[in-house]
């Protein structure tokens, strides 16, 4: 008479259509008190066995993977839906894209169990012919994510995709800074147009474009001495700053100032003529009826006042105001300290990292001492 196995070491039996041994064993219940089985086949007694011990020593293990069926495509939208809670819109805007172009068509009908460190290197080896190091880089931490997520859930023993590096890619869009003659033509070009004050309050402080369209009334001072505007706030999720070290308070050039009038005649002209439809969010830059412009608005906007200046409007972006300013300070021989400060960096190595192309260092010291010793 054949042993009854133990409870526990699951059972085999022979499946007469599938022309298979059935192995499975019950590894636990759902919330709802159904049975969870796991099943394996093969085709003979002892494949079955080997793999029904697998399963059990992963079980006993912990490592028990849910379901052999779970794509990375089941991995990553289950991430883009649960696991970017409290990011602003342009993030989650920004991940979908990315993992609907990128990811999912090249990965996404690959089973999770079944992904390799071998598959995640051709991948990221066939992208980087197409993207820059810096896409490379959100494409596979969008994979690592959605990985780490599903291995935390049981779907997965372990996240492959950590073990393989990102390539170089290709060239990126180089960061550029207008140059003082472009910079008059630029703030020449936004005289009279609703860009203006933003215009200036951006290239002549340094400020973010983020932030500029969260700044309030409130936070402006046009009659202090000198005017300043407090960057407290950004149109980030919760309305922090990027940093800590971005919340600053800037002073601000006259000319700046003198915008800022301007504008704020100009508004209130505005929100007469919107009447009832006038939503007063207390925005310094808002729409015609008081509502926040999102970044589809301002950089339209600003091509325009490019293009009014005799500039290729395609290859310049709101965000360039500030890399001008942090140009136009070292090259007028502002110390990258001060110029750190200001436009709100933790430290100096982050200026340096970031507006590399338009700091000038020039180390003066040495020279001047040698002067000193050695007199012409």
């Amino acid at each position: 008479m054949t042993k009854r196995r133990s409870r526990g070491d699951g059972g085999l039996h022979w499946d007469e259509a599938r022309q298979r041994w059935i192995a499975s064993v019950t590894v636990g219940y759902t919330p709802q008190g159904k049975r969870i089985v796991k099943k394996a086949s093969g085709k003979t007694k002892t494949e079955a066995k080997t793999k029904l011990k697998a399963i059990i020593r992963d079980y006993e293990d912990g490592l028990l993977v849910a379901s052999t069926g779970y794509t990375v495509a089941d991995a990553v939208r289950n991430w883009l839906e649960f696991g970017l809670s409290g990011r602003d819109r342009g993030t989650l805007d920004k991940c979908t894209i990315l993992a609907n172009k990128h990811v999912i068509p090249a990965l996404g009908a690959r089973k999770l169990v079944d992904l390799t460190a071998d598959d995640v290197d051709r991948w990221l080896a066939d992208k980087s012919k197409e993207l820059s190091t810096r896409s490379l880089r959100e494409v596979r931490s969008i994979l690592v994510r959605a990985v780490s997520r599903a291995q935390a859930r049981d779907k997965v023993k372990r996240n492959v995709v950590m073990l393989c590096e990102i390539p170089k890619g290709r060239q990126g869009r180089p960061s550029k800074s207008l140059t003082l003659d472009q910079a008059e033509a630029v703030l020449a070009a936004a005289e009279g147009t609703s860009m203006n004050a933003y215009i200036v309050v951006s290239l002549l402080t340094g400020a973010r474009t983020e932030e500029l369209r969260a700044l309030t009334w409130s936070h402006v001072d046009l009659e202090g001495e000198p005017p300043s505007i407090m960057v407290w706030r950004s149109v980030r999720a919760g309305g922090d700053t990027k940093t800590e070290k971005s919340r600053r308070t800037l002073a601000m050039p006259k000319r700046c100032a003198d915008a800022l009038k301007a504008h704020r005649e100009r508004q209130t002209v505005a929100r007469k003529a919107a009447g009832a439809r006038w939503q007063d969010h207390d925005l310094v830059f808002a729409s015609a009826v008081g509502t926040a412009l999102d970044s589809h608005n301002v950089r339209r906007a600003f091509r325009k006042v490019v293009k009014k200046a005799g500039l290729n409007e395609k290859e310049w972006t709101p965000r360039e105001m500030r890399h001008s300013f942090v140009s136009l300070l070292s090259a007028s021989g502002v110390p990258i300290e001060n110029i750190s400060r200001l436009v709100g960096h933790s430290n100096t190595k982050v200026t340096e990292t970031v507006y590399r192309k338009q700091l000038r260092p020039v180390l003066l010291e040495g020279a001047e001492a040698m002067d000193d010793l050695f007199k012409p």
